[in-house]
């Protein structure tokens, strides 16, 4: 059985789980998330415990995902998920202009990003961005589209990299003898 999928989550007092047949919302002080589950799946909240149970072997790849899910709902809505960008290169940038954000990136034109409900971002300085929510999967993949306008490349390590990301660095081309 999947460990993940036992185990055994603790609701805090200020949220608020509540169960519709496939559907599991989760309501706290940053707001409202809700998903939902395989249909072979049942939530079972006792107090402020909240454990899954799976009805066959059918649902057992969907075990641990579903636990996973909802334990990121509850720390989305208590705490919140961020992510941290920065802009390495001579004129690389961000710039929050309107509803979008603005990033110039070594193209012959700035590259405008629409900005998604249930995100928001800030602009430190021009070569940070830092991506909040509530949800884990918006932030992750808003984050990862910023990345994907221009990748760090091993050779100088010019590119949109997360804050904590390491680039391998290549050695290049070796001068003759």
């Amino acid at each position: 059985m999947s460990r993940i999928g036992k185990r055994v989550l603790t609701i805090p007092e200020n949220v608020t789980v509540t169960v519709n047949g496939n559907n599991v919302s989760v309501k706290g002080p940053k707001g409202e998330l809700s998903t939902e589950i395989h249909k072979d799946i049942t939530v079972n909240v006792d107090g402020n415990k909240l454990s899954l149970d799976r009805a066959n072997e059918n649902a057992k790849m969907f075990h641990g995902t579903a636990n996973a899910n909802i334990k990121n709902m509850i720390d989305g809505v208590t705490e919140g998920f961020e992510k941290k960008l920065e802009a390495v290169g001579v004129g690389y940038r961000f710039a929050l202009k309107g509803n979008k954000l603005v990033v110039t990136a070594g193209y012959s034109h700035p590259v405008e990003v629409d900005i998604i409900d249930g995100i928001t971002l800030e602009v430190p300085s021009n070569t940070e961005l830092t991506v909040k929510g509530t949800d884990k999967c918006l932030v992750g993949e808003f984050a990862a589209n910023v990345r994907k306008i221009r990748k760090p490349e091993p050779y100088k390590g010019k590119g949109i990299r997360y804050k904590d990301e390491h680039i391998i660095r290549k050695e290049g081309k070796k001068a003759s003898k």
